[in-house]
């Protein structure tokens, strides 16, 4: 393995800046505890990026402290996330661009969080493979607790210097470590973690992580990690057991990381292995039931009945629901659930149009218009039951709902999964 020196100078390019800012602009996001916006930024784009060239240049560069943002981690508890100022976040995305291609052809085949062409998909189509193909039926599933906010800044920096002996790089890197958090507007130090929405962030999880990964394949073991994601997979209890052992001791030995006893575990594939949303089965692949109800919640709240938003504007609020839903978990056998989930939906959305119209009358009308000559039996237009009527699917039918824009979950292609790597 390679180590790399004067890396440094790397950073001191306007185009490089330039670049990193581009990235952040994409990325969106809040602003830090200066209170800029990347759009107050922009507005004095060149000033602003000469005086950070110039501070790098000079060496005068210190970043703020991130701001502590407090977000709901179910089932009942909370993820802190640090979200750095944008000039902090143009810096760390410098020194990324400058790393990663340093990094990344040595990571472990297995790890696919926050790495270039890889992703959720991949981790699950490669436990799916170990499961199938290599009919290692059982798992351990290890849970870290609050990994990110645990990473021990000694053992960071340690894992950098394998690779990197440009002291001036360590320095920002430490730099972005000990910035500190703004918390009720009191800084606070940070003597350990990496906070979860700093751009460096996932990459300093990735080195840190990968002395884990290559220690168990070292030891023979198959592991597939997302993030903090971990699975290590055997073809018995007993080897499964041997090998959630090795990595707990591991993991809280040498790494200073802390497994949560209660929620690890070792699963078997005939009971299903749950991961990334997802349940994998030695024959086909499920959603989790959860995530089906954290969906169909999210769509309640979109199409609730005492909304006055037409329903041309619930539906376009609705589709990215809907398309993140259907695209994430294509990749489970899920067709029976996608159809059932659209006729839901569906009778979601007359619910609601009913409601718009408020009396039987407008609904009367709109039948007339399309030729309903029946004699119309009246219904409430505010039960849920009514929306389930033969009357409501006439006045609404499926190719309206298409006219209007509607995503259709059951045209996404299902038990689509990407080739894994064999590594």
């Amino acid at each position: 393995m390679s180590r790399w020196y004067s890396l440094y100078d790397r950073m001191l390019s306007t185009k490089r800046l330039q670049e990193a800012f581009e990235k952040v602009k994409r990325a969106k996001g809040a602003g830090g505890v200066d209170g800029q916006s990347i759009a107050d930024f922009a507005e004095n784009e060149s000033e602003n990026l000469a005086l950070l060239l110039e501070e790098l240049r000079t060496k005068t560069y210190r970043p703020l402290p991130v701001r502590r943002v407090i977000i709901p981690k179910e089932p009942a508890g909370e993820r802190l996330l640090g979200i750095p100022s944008v000039r902090d976040r143009i810096v760390q995305q410098a020194l990324l661009d400058i790393l990663q291609p340093l990094f990344e052809p040595h990571f472990h085949p297995s790890s696919y969080a926050y790495r270039p062409g890889r992703g959720c998909h991949h981790a699950i189509s490669k436990v799916t493979m170990f499961i199938r193909e290599y009919h290692l039926s059982w798992a351990v599933d290890l849970d870290l607790s609050k990994c990110f906010d645990m990473l021990n800044h000694g053992l960071i920096l340690d894992s950098f210097r394998k690779q990197i002996a440009d002291g001036s790089i360590l320095h920002l890197l430490e730099m972005f470590l000990k910035s500190g958090v703004m918390i009720g507007g009191v800084e606070h130090e940070t003597e350990q973690g990496s906070p979860q929405g700093g751009v460096i962030s996932p990459l300093i999880a990735n080195v840190y992580l990968d002395r884990f990964d290559q220690e168990m394949k070292r030891r023979g073991h198959r592991i597939v990690r997302y993030a903090d994601d971990i699975l290590i997979l055997k073809s018995s209890k007993s080897g499964a057991e041997n090998a959630f052992e090795q990595a707990r001791k591991y993991l809280e030995n040498e790494l200073k990381l802390r497994v949560n006893e209660t929620k690890s575990r070792i699963v078997q594939a005939k009971e299903g292995i749950p991961y990334l949303g997802v349940v994998i089965t030695s024959s086909y692949t499920s959603i989790q039931d959860k995530k089906v109800q954290r969906f169909k919640a999210r769509v309640k709240g979109i199409t609730r009945k005492n909304s006055p938003v037409n329903l041309e504007k619930v539906i376009e609020e609705l589709n990215p629901v809907l398309r993140g839903f259907a695209y994430y978990y294509r990749v489970a056998n899920c067709k029976k659930v996608f159809e059932d989930l659209m006729s839901w939906t569906r009778r979601r959305l007359r619910a609601k149009q009913l409601a718009l119209w408020k009396k039987p009358q407008r609904l009367q009308r709109r039948l007339r218009q399309l030729g309903y000559r029946e004699r119309l039996k009246l219904i409430s237009m505010r039960k849920w039951c009514s929306s389930a009527s033969p009357v409501a699917s006439y006045a609404i039918p499926n190719k309206e709902l298409v006219r209007l824009g509607l995503f259709e979950l059951t045209r996404v292609q299902t038990g689509v999964l990407p080739t894994p790597n064999r590594g």
